[in-house]
């Protein structure tokens, strides 16, 4: 009997629900909010003053763009570690080691950068032995 009870509470609880659901009367919106905006325009999303930098890419690149020179600009180092034979720099939000290859994906090119050197205060990156470039990093 015990059992039988526990069984059927809950489905005369449930049928009980289902009724009261279907004889409440239809909510209908007024007024419905919605969200457009153009392609060029900037992500009402991000913080005020945030301007998006490259984005580190971890596939390998199939392609690197000719011989344009990446801009200092595209990188940001945000923390080095220093830690006896262990190095560890954060560039563009990503933890790089020394030797350590990614791609760098500037419009429509991909580049292939390594990671020559962690120093205190700098970073040395190396773009297929054509082009060396030292990202320093921002103190506040």
């Amino acid at each position: 009997m015990k059992a039988f009870a526990s069984i059927l509470l809950p489905i005369l609880l449930a049928l009980g629900r289902l009724h009261a659901a279907a004889s409440a009367p239809a909510i209908e919106t007024k007024n419905k909010s919605f969200f457009e905006f153009e392609v060029t325009s900037r992500n009402p999303f991000w913080p005020i003053g945030w301007v998006p930098t490259a984005q580190v890419t971890s596939r390998s690149a199939e392609h690197d763009a000719g011989g344009t020179d990446i801009p200092v600009t595209a990188f940001t180092l945000t923390s080095i570690t220093l830690d006896g034979g262990t190095r560890f720099a954060i560039i563009n939000g990503r933890i790089m080691e020394e030797g350590q290859q990614f791609g760098l994906q500037l419009g429509t090119h991909t580049y292939q950068i390594t990671v020559k050197s962690i120093q205190d205060g700098r970073v040395v990156l190396e773009r297929r032995r054509a082009q060396e470039i030292v990202i320093t990093l921002r103190r506040k």
